[in-house]
C-alpha cells in the first residue's frame, strides 16, 4: 500500500475491526485470531492483500492517539466503504468485540459509535449483535 493511497473497502473493514479491538486498550489474542480468520476466510476479503494490514493498523493506532482521531477514522471509513457493506462492517466489528466473551463499556461504546456512523437501522443492528453473541457463547 502506498502511504498516500486511499483506503479500499477491505482496508476500511480491517480498520474497524482493529479500532474495536483497541477500544478497550487491551487487544486480546482471541480478537486477533477473529480478525485473522475473518480476513483469511470471508468472501468479502477475497483478493485482499494482507500485506496492507500492518499499515492499516498503524494508521488506526496513530489516529486513535489524536484528539479528533476517531472522527477522522470514521470519515476515512465512510469514504472507502460502500453502503452495501455497512452491515458487514458492523457484523465484523461485533464479532471482534464478542471474540473474548466480554463486551465491556469501551467496546460497547465503540460499537454504538460505529452503528451511529454507519446509520444502521436499530432493529438490523440488534439482530447482528444477537448473532455475534450466539456465535461466541461458551458452554
Amino acid at each position: 500500500m502506498i502511504e498516500d493511497a486511499p483506503l479500499t473497502a477491505q482496508d476500511a473493514l480491517v480498520a474497524l475491526m482493529i479500532a474495536v479491538s483497541a477500544s478497550d486498550e487491551d487487544i486480546r489474542t482471541s480478537e486477533l485470531v477473529k480478525m485473522t480468520t475473518s480476513i483469511n476466510h470471508l468472501p468479502v476479503f477475497a483478493g485482499y492483500d494482507t500485506e496492507r494490514t500492518p499499515r492499516t493498523s498503524k494508521m488506526v493506532f496513530d489516529l486513535l492517539e489524536q484528539e479528533d482521531g476517531l472522527e477522522a477514522l470514521f470519515g476515512l471509513i465512510r469514504d472507502a466503504l460502500p453502503e452495501r457493506l455497512f452491515e458487514t462492517a458492523y457484523a465484523l466489528s461485533c464479532d471482534v468485540a464478542a471474540a473474548d466473551g466480554l463486551i465491556d463499556g469501551a467496546e460497547a461504546r465503540m460499537l454504538e459509535e460505529i452503528r451511529d456512523e454507519l446509520d444502521l437501522d436499530r432493529l438490523h443492528a440488534a439482530a447482528i449483535e444477537r448473532g455475534s453473541r450466539a456465535r461466541h457463547m461458551t458452554a
